[in-house]
């Protein structure tokens, strides 16, 4: 299947589910991932109001949702998902790009830093608790996202295959499918134009690709992080997410057909 769903002003929008799972499949045209929506057009709200969204998980802080407001269509009546906790480390992007030198060996550094610590931060932990919570219970699709659809909603998607079963190698492939070039070639000048802006400097194409990458090891320090507090990732999902066998077992009827 094209995973990959084309939006005028929505990136990285792609349809996670119909993989095989054990002996059964993930539903197609439930579970949703993308970018933020603040640049949607007028044509993107209508084809989004006709995903049937029941749930939008907003994995992005305070400080980026109101610079970059959601757009919603008429008559938007989804339940949406959000926090502000932990918002005193909100500018953790920009303190970082301010005193880097801006190399490639920065960027992927920062990457894995990020990844070892996102999955304990109390924010995530909320709501990724919420989400799987939610979606045991709600009918209709569920679109997960962060600000480019790639880190936060990257562990939470994986987490979500890991959760109904689906094969680690395509739970990875998912995870990789961000890395698409046409995409990111076509985004090259703005994340530029944005990192000049915010420290006078200018990083290489080298530096910036690698910003806006994502990495199969990437995904692996998130697990690794959840194994060494937890024992497992079923550990994790059960100790700290909340996710009893009850509550699985409905997560499975609901994703699985």
């Amino acid at each position: 299947m094209t995973r990959r769903i084309p939006f005028e002003g929505i990136e990285n929008f792609r349809d996670f589910g119909d993989y095989a799972a054990g002996g059964r499949r993930l539903r197609r045209g439930m579970l949703y991932r993308s970018a933020h929506q603040a640049e949607a057009t007028d044509a993107d709200l209508r084809r989004l109001a006709e995903l049937g969204l029941a749930v939008i998980v907003d994995l992005r802080r305070s400080n980026e949702r109101q610079s970059q407001p959601s757009r919603r269509w008429e008559g938007f009546a989804a339940q949406v998902i959000e926090n502000d906790i932990g918002q005193e480390h909100a500018d953790e992007w920009h303190t970082f790009i301010e005193s880097s030198d801006l190399t490639a060996a920065s960027f992927h550094a920062y990457m894995i830093d990020y990844y070892q610590g996102a999955p304990l931060a109390r924010r995530h932990i909320d709501l990724y608790s919420r989400y799987f919570h939610t979606l045991a219970e709600t009918e209709g699709a569920v679109l997960v996202h962060c600000a480019a659809g790639k880190d936060r909603t990257g562990i939470l998607c994986a987490l979500t295959h890991h959760l109904a079963g689906v094969h680690d190698d395509d739970i990875v492939e998912d995870y990789l499918l961000t890395n698409d070039p046409v995409r990111m070639e076509k985004r090259l000048p703005t994340i530029r134009a944005r990192i000049a802006e915010a420290t006078g400097r200018t990083p290489d194409d080298a530096a910036l690709m690698t910003a806006m990458r994502v990495e199969a090891e990437y995904l692996e320090t998130a697990f690794a992080a959840m194994r060494d507090r937890y024992g497992s990732l079923d550990g994790y999902l059960e100790q700290e997410l909340g996710l009893t066998g009850a509550l699985r077992e409905r997560l499975h009827d609901r994703l699985l057909g």
